[in-house]
């Protein structure tokens, strides 16, 4: 939770701004913006988040792998790996991270937004449904995971080389080890099936409560502004 809810808040507060910003340049402001801007826009939204946040997932990644007695808490994990592996090692995994964020950031955001777009324009309704909303999600999420997959398995195995014995020292290296010794599809996409069922949920619910969400506050800043 600690990871999760700032990775959020500064995704999705990053992919509004974006969104703005490109439909500023490209004359689309205020619109749904043409195919590559809505890549764009997720792709550096999810960019932002995991530049800001990275430490938290490091920290996440090496609590999940370890005894319970190895660290005591979050801080304890922070000051341990300073001390024993170097600052540096908070940032261990950082380039397969971004590389894996980026598409699959972008093609979370482009797939949720274009089927809203298409929604919108098959149906005439502006706003979906919530079950639709977490169906577009859920897509999003399933496409979006599976085009990252690989790279999200060598920031996992990068994150926790310092307690597992492993010196994994470039992405490249790093994935030509894991083949070598597991194979393309049980070592690169191992437990992918699983979040097949995990991830599209979670992304679903995410999309579904912003969306929301952001209506309820715009409501409520127009009520505030009529009340006046």
């Amino acid at each position: 939770m600690v990871r999760v809810i700032p990775y959020a808040a500064i995704q999705f507060c990053a992919h509004e701004q974006y969104k703005g910003l490109l439909g500023g340049y490209y004359g689309f402001q205020g619109k749904v913006l043409p195919p590559f801007p809505r890549l764009l826009a997720g792709s550096m939204a999810g960019t932002t988040a995991a530049m800001l946040t990275y430490p938290l997932d490091m920290v996440r990644a090496r609590m999940a792998v370890t005894p319970k007695e190895m660290y005591s808490n979050i801080m304890h994990v922070f000051v341990r790996i300073s001390r024993e592996e170097g600052l540096k090692t908070l940032y261990r995994g950082f380039t397969p991270t971004i590389l894996g964020v980026v598409p699959y950031a972008g093609l979370s955001f482009f797939t949720y937004e274009t089927l809203k777009k298409l929604h919108a324009e098959r149906s005439g309704r502006v706003q979906p449904y919530s079950y639709e909303r977490l169906a577009f999600g859920a897509c999003a999420g399933l496409i979006g995971q599976s085009a990252s997959y690989p790279l999200d398995v060598v920031r996992r195995r990068m994150q926790t080389a310092g307690v597992t014995g492993h010196t994994y020292g470039t992405i490249l290296g790093t994935m030509r080890e894991i083949v070598s010794e597991e194979g393309v599809i049980r070592g690169l996409y191992k437990g992918l099936s699983m979040n097949w069922v995990k991830g599209p949920i979670a992304v679903g619910i995410s999309f579904t409560t912003f969306d929301l969400t952001q209506i309820l506050l715009k409501k409520l800043h127009q009520m505030g502004y009529t009340a006046r």
